[in-house]
C-alpha cells in the first residue's frame, strides 16, 4: 500500500492539532508523518511494543501507538502520536479511525489481494464480485487452485509468507495471503484443463520446499478446483477441512486433498452425540477401550492386509493359528468377527469414530 494515502490524511491533521502524527509499517519504519523530516526513520523497538500491546494502545518514547486492523497476528501498519499522556493516546486513537478508513478505501479500490481475501472470507456479496473483478482487472472465469498451508506443530514458527511468494512470484495471477494466526492461503491460477492431480503436484511442491532437515514442517490442504471467483470461498473452506480431517484420520500424509478424504469427511461432519451412540451400540459387550495396544495393533495389520489371515500372520511374524486365536479373542470381547466382511466394516468405522472423538477431547 502506498504511503502517500496515509500522508495525505496525516497532513490534514496538522491543521487541527499540534501533536505529531504518523504511521509506521511492520518493521517500524516511518512511512508517513506530519513532520516530514521523520519519514524514513526506523523504530524497530516500537514495532515490537505495538505487537505486544495487541489491540490496546502502546506508550513509549514519549509517543502513543495504535495498530490498524489487519489479517495476520502481526500488525501491518500502526498510527502514532506524540505524547504518552491521555491526550496523546486520544489523538492517536482518533487518527487511527481516520487512517483505517483511508486504508480500507484504498484496498477496496486498488488492492487485488484484499479483494481476494474478502472473497474467501465471505466478506463480499456474490453479486458484487463480478463488478469488482472488472474494476480491478481480475479474470473472473479461470481455473484456480486454493491451498491452505499450516505448521504441523502449533509450537512451530508461522509459515513464511515470503517463502511461498518466492515460489509463486506472479502477483497478477497468484495471491499469497496471511489468514488467521498461523495459516497462509495460496490462490494459484491453473492451466486450462488442469485437474486434481495438478493441484496435488502444486501442493507437493509447497510441502517439499518448506521441508527442513528432511522433515515435513507443514500441512497443505487442497480444495476443489475453483472455476469462478465466487467458488473461491467454498474451495478455501474445503482446504481447511482437508487439514482438519487429515490430522485426525490420516496422520502420515502432509498433502491432503479434500476430494480424497473418503469416509473420514463423513464422520467429521457427524454430531459427537451421534458418534457416542454409535460406539455404544457397536460395543455392547465391552467398550473399545477394553482392547489392549497389542490387540489393536493386530487389528490394524489385519485391515492393512485386506482381512487375509495368512498374509497378516506373516507380517506379524506369528503362526497362523496364533492370529486365529487373537481374532477369536476379539470376537469374544466385542461380539464382532473381523473375518466377516460386515463386521470388519463396522469395526473399521468404529475405530475412525473413536479417533474423531478423541481428537475432540470427548470420551467414547
Amino acid at each position: 500500500m502506498s504511503g502517500r494515502i496515509f500522508q495525505n490524511v496525516v497532513l490534514q491533521f496538522k491543521e487541527t492539532t499540534d501533536r505529531t502524527i504518523g504511521v509506521i509499517d511492520a518493521e517500524g519504519t516511518v512511512i508517513a508523518c506530519s513532520e516530514l523530516t521523520s519519514i524514513g526513520k526506523k523504530w524497530p523497538h516500537c514495532a515490537e511494543a505495538v505487537n505486544d500491546a495487541e489491540d490496546s494502545c502502546a506508550r513509549l518514547n514519549d509517543m502513543s501507538f495504535k495498530a490498524l486492523p489487519g489479517w495476520g497476528p502481526q500488525f501491518d501498519y500502526a498510527v502514532f502520536a506524540s505524547g504518552e499522556d491521555d491526550t496523546g493516546a486520544t489523538v492517536c486513537a482518533m487518527a487511527a479511525v481516520a487512517l483505517n478508513a483511508a486504508k480500507i478505501y484504498y484496498e477496496e479500490k486498488h488492492d487485488k489481494g484484499s479483494f481476494i481475501k474478502n472473497i474467501i472470507s465471505d466478506n463480499i456479496l456474490s453479486s458484487d464480485i463480478y463488478m469488482r473483478a472488472k474494476e480491478l482487472h481480475v479474470a473472473a472465469e479461470v481455473p484456480r487452485g486454493v491451498f491452505v498451508i499450516r505448521p504441523i506443530d502449533d509450537r512451530e514458527d508461522a509459515v513464511s509468507l515470503d517463502a511461498i511468494q518466492s515460489m509463486f512470484p506472479d502477483r497478477q495471477n497468484d495471491y499469497v495471503l496471511n489468514v488467521g494466526e498461523d495459516d497462509v492461503a495460496l490462490i494459484h491460477q491453473m492451466d486450462e484443463g488442469a485437474g486434481g492431480r495438478d493441484l496435488e503436484k502444486v501442493a507437493a511442491q509447497i510441502a517439499d520446499s518448506l521441508r527442513q532437515d528432511g522433515e515435513n514442517r507443514v500441512f497443505v490442504g487442497v480444495g476443489t478446483m475453483a472455476m469462478h471467483l465466487r467458488d473461491l470461498a467454498k474451495s478455501y473452506k474445503e482446504a481447511q477441512i482437508a487439514i482438519e480431517v487429515g490430522k485426525v484420520f490420516d496422520t502420515e500424509r502432509y498433502v491432503i486433498n479434500y476430494e480424497n478424504l473418503g469416509i473420514g469427511r463423513l464422520i467429521y461432519q457427524l454430531p459427537t452425540t451421534l458418534c457416542q451412540m454409535f460406539l455404544q451400540e457397536v460395543f455392547k459387550k465391552n467398550p473399545i477401550d477394553a482392547l489392549d495396544q497389542e490387540t489393536l495393533f493386530t487389528i490394524y495389520k489385519f485391515f492393512e492386509n485386506n482381512l487375509n489371515v495368512s498374509e497378516t500372520a506373516r507380517k506379524l511374524f506369528v503362526h497362523r493359528n496364533t492370529l486365529v486365536y487373537r481374532l477369536e479373542k476379539i470376537k469374544k470381547l466385542t461380539g464382532l468377527d473381523l473375518r466377516e466382511f460386515d463386521d470388519a466394516i463396522t469395526f473399521k468405522v468404529a475405530l475412525m469414530v473413536k479417533k474423531y472423538l478423541t481428537s475432540r477431547g470427548i470420551e467414547a
